[in-house]
């Protein structure tokens, strides 16, 4: 990618856009928030907010709570890609949309949950795979950008416990849209909660 060009599904990492609402005279800002959870797993937290000041306190305060503390812009975003997803029904041809995906240009296929399938693009690729995968009647559920981790950061006991309650916290938020981790948190642990 040439530095000038524009990355489909973001810009950096820490992006901020503004949109005015004349009718109710508030400003809805873009902000993208770093930090650590327990264990060090890293966390990006995308939110809309009128009062960025606001927000920054509340995602502090929910930090510190679970052990966990803000980075500076371009703490984490490194250990991160984005990339394309297209999220299949359980009851898709797995052998045949892999055989097909990887051949379009797909660059991972992973289990998702509830044994959904999702099929994971480069953003710029996302368009010829998701027409490809169409073409041969494969309808994705569901289509998106993510952001994907580079290495997971594997957590037990109450490192696992405490990160998993410091996620839910975090997408109780009012501003927070997204929330992307490295932690990998067992099953058995997240079935606990």
């Amino acid at each position: 990618m040439a530095p000038s060009e524009s990355h489909p599904f973001t810009e950096g990492a820490c992006q901020s856009a503004c949109v005015h609402d004349d009718t109710a005279d508030v400003s809805i800002e873009s902000a993208r928030f770093e930090g650590y959870g327990p264990g060090g797993a890293a966390v990006i937290v995308d939110c809309l907010t009128d009062n960025p000041s606001h927000t920054v306190a509340e995602l502090r305060h929910v930090f510190t709570t679970f052990g966990g503390h803000l980075g500076a812009p371009g703490s984490v975003a490194y250990l991160f890609k984005p990339v394309a997803r297209m999220s299949y029904t359980s009851a898709t041809d797995l052998a045949g949309l892999r055989r097909l995906a990887f051949d379009a240009g797909a660059e991972d296929i992973v289990a998702g949950p509830g044994g959904s399938i999702e099929v994971l693009s480069d953003p710029w690729e996302f368009e010829a795979v998701r027409a490809r995968l169409m073409s041969a009647g494969f309808v994705p559920a569901r289509v998106g950008a993510t952001e994907r981790a580079s290495a997971a950061v594997p957590l037990a006991g109450t490192a696992a416990v405490t990160m998993s309650r410091l996620l839910t916290a975090l997408r109780e938020l009012e501003e927070v849209q997204s929330v992307y981790t490295n932690a990998e948190i067992p099953d058995e642990v997240v079935a606990q909660l």
